[in-house]
This record gives structure tokens, sequence and C-alpha cells, in this order.
């Protein structure tokens, strides 16, 4: 007779002798198999606060994943302020899949979005290009620009149509250092890659284009949407880049943002260099309109090129002219910033001293209570002025002020 089976008959020909007792190194703890212990049942940390509500749990779980997010490494270390970033997207038929909501590339392209304007905000004198990779070729959407209008445009127009065959990673990162031959050497060189694929139709031996990579300083990142890929992850690490695989869509934009500061220069690139930057003049003529260099359209607004004369349109962007890059005073002070981070505030628990939010002026309930951080009761104290501040606050100074008004 079977262990944990029935007595065969004449009648059962098909009849498999099976053990489904199974050994007993198998079972864990709590009885059941070992790999079932690593699932963690999320929804039992869920529980019910004195009114019967979860509102104020689930608020306190969002924001300790917000404060998450927002601490990095404030380490003041030498990073490069001038960026040319060529962002490379996976356009294969893999990306309709649905395993994002509601497909592989509408997800994509709703956080790319997100990724461009982020970018342009923190590192608004940085230039950035996009390329688009299926059927085993490279096509370049953009070229480099400053202006981030250009690539949500051509993202919107272009990458949501005919997802068709395999991507080719070689060809992609081949016409990526082709475009970034131009860019000047006191700039980083990076490509930021999303890939959904987990096969590359490559036409040559991609340990070359490697090699080429490294000579050429192009640091080369990738989050993937799918699993980890050996070639994809070796050639993240040995440029130097980080490779991420997203969890969810939240994951994804997360792991995208971390590409947004700018990455520590390498001792071997640690030179200083000066460069010529020009602050143009704002151009109001109300009464005759005057063409651009940039679009050759007739307009009554735009900035004068302090060298040529000439007009564009917006800043920061290079005078197509003279070449002279063409910023303002706010655009170099936001690039700034990345060089000194403010330091991540302290979460007080107990020991409160202010009885208001510093930043926002929010009155916290008395006596706060330091068990529950959900409501706006979690409090952030910076380490300089000892001034406290709701996580909102919290936030809005490391993403958008990066100054502490406490200290100022």
């Amino acid at each position: 007779m079977a262990k944990g089976g029935k007595e065969p008959t004449d009648d059962d020909d098909d009849y498999i002798d099976i053990d489904d007792t199974g050994p007993g190194d198998l079972k864990g703890a709590d009885g059941g198999y070992a790999w079932e212990e690593e699932y963690k049942r999320s929804w039992d940390v869920i529980q019910e606060d004195a009114s019967g509500s979860i509102q104020s749990i689930v608020l306190g779980i969002s924001d300790q994943l917000r404060h998450k997010r927002r601490v990095r490494d404030t380490e003041a270390i030498q990073r490069g302020i001038i960026r040319h970033v060529v962002l490379v997207l996976d356009q294969s038929e893999c990306m309709n899949l649905r395993d994002l909501m509601p497909t592989r590339i509408q997800a994509t392209l709703t956080m790319v979005g997100a990724f461009i304007g982020e970018y342009f905000d923190q590192n608004p004198i940085s230039q950035l290009a996009a390329i688009a990779t299926k059927d085993g070729l490279a096509e370049k959407l953009t070229d480099l620009s400053g202006n981030p209008m250009d690539h949500l445009g051509a993202l919107k127009d272009k990458a949501n149509k005919d997802l068709a065959g395999e991507p080719s990673l070689q060809n992609a990162l081949e016409l990526a250092m082709h475009t970034l031959k131009r860019a000047p050497t006191h700039g980083s060189r990076e490509v930021v890659c999303v890939m959904g694929s987990l096969t590359t139709c490559d036409p040559g031996d991609i340990a070359q284009t490697l090699e080429a990579l490294k000579s050429a300083q192009v640091r080369v990142s990738m989050v993937h949407l799918a699993a980890e890929v050996h070639v994809f992850r070796k050639i993240c690490k040995e440029t130097g880049g980080v490779f991420y695989v997203a969890q969810n869509e939240d994951n994804m934009k997360d792991l995208l943002f971390e590409n947004v500061p700018p990455p520590p220069i390498v001792s071997a690139r640690a030179t200083s260099d000066m460069i010529q930057m020009g602050f143009p003049i704002k151009a109001n003529n109300s009464e005759v309109p005057t063409p651009c260099v940039c679009h050759h359209e007739l307009g009554f607004v735009g900035y004068i090129c302090p060298r040529c004369k000439s007009k564009v349109c917006s800043l920061p962007t290079d005078c197509d002219v003279c070449g002279l890059p063409l910023v303002s005073a706010p655009h170099l002070a936001r690039s700034y910033h990345h060089l000194f981070p403010e330091e991540n505030f302290k979460e007080v628990v107990g020991d409160f001293v202010d009885t208001t939010c510093f930043g926002c002026g929010t009155v916290w309930a008395e006596p706060p209570d330091a068990s529950e951080h959900g409501g706006g009761a979690a409090r952030y104290r910076c380490p300089r002025c000892k001034h406290e501040y709701c996580l909102e606050c919290d936030i809005f100074i490391h993403e958008t002020l990066h100054n502490c008004p406490g200290c100022v």
C-alpha cells in the first residue's frame, strides 16, 4: 500500500505510487513547509484603533514609507552639476504585458514622465536625450536638450506605438555613445535604461561595447521590470552604475528617482575646469516680433545672448549661433545644492520642545502621542538649530527648499 495513498487495484492501470507525506526536514517551526515561512502576511499588521478605524494606522505606515524614501546619504562629496544623460526605453513586444497596470509601457511612460520633470527641476543646467529600441534596432527620439517639453512630447508620440520584436541593448548603447561624443568633457556622461525584456538581440559582441563604454567613461544604470539579467547587471557594475529590479509601480518610480541626484565623480575625472556661461537679459518687445535662433519662429518674448545678441526662447540652453551656455542665476543655485545637501532630520520620540511646527505653524496635540505617527503627530528635529518640523515640512525642505528655515 502506498504511504498516504490507497490500495491499488487491477482497474487502476494508470495508478502511480506517490509518497505525499514528505520528509520531516521540509517542515518549518509552525508545522508548514519551510518556504512558506518567508511569506509575510502584511495585512496582519493592520489593527483597529480605539474607535474601530484603521485610518490612523494606514496613515502612519504611509508616513513611514515617505520618510524612508526621503532619507538619503547627505555626505558632502564631489559631484558634477552639469550632466548629459541618455534615457533608453524598451519598446519591444514584452512591454505589452500587464504585470504593471495597465501595461508595462503605460506604467513606464508615466514614471519616465515624472522622472524627466524631476530631473530638470533638480538639474536645470543639465541635458537629456531619449532613445527607443525594438526589432533589434535603436531609434533616437530626441537629441541632447535642456527643454523637458521636447522629450515629453516625443515620448508621448512615439514610445506608445508599434511595440514589436526584441530590444537591442548593444545598438542602444552604441547610439547613446555616439550621442554623448558631442558632450563637453566637463560634464558627466550617463545612460539610464528602462528594460522589460529578458533577452537582447545584438548584431555583435556586447563585450566590445562594454569596453568602449568604459574607455569613454560612460556610466550605465538600469531599472528592469522583470528580473535580473547577468549581462545587464555586469554592464552596470563595470561602468560604475547601478542595477535595480522594480517590484511594482511605486517601487519603479523610487528606483528611477535614484538617478535624479548627480552621481559622485570618480577620482580619475576629479578635475576643476573653468566654464564660460552667459546670463542673458530678457527681451520683451511688444511692438515687433523677432525670430528666435532655436525654433526660427517669430515671438515677442525671449532672451538675448550676451555674446552674439541672438534671441532664444527659454533657459537654460546653448546658443545656436555662438555655442555659449545660457543660464540664469536661479538655475545655477538649484544645481549647486547637490554639493552641500541638507542634513537628515532626526525623528523625535519623547523630549518634545516645540508645540507647533516651525515650518507651517501647525499646532500639535497636547500631550503628543509618540506611539502613533498618524495624523501629523510625527516630529523631525534639525540637528543644528533644534527646531521641530512635521513630515510635510521635512519633505518640502529636503526635496524643494534644500535649506532649513531655522538655520538660515
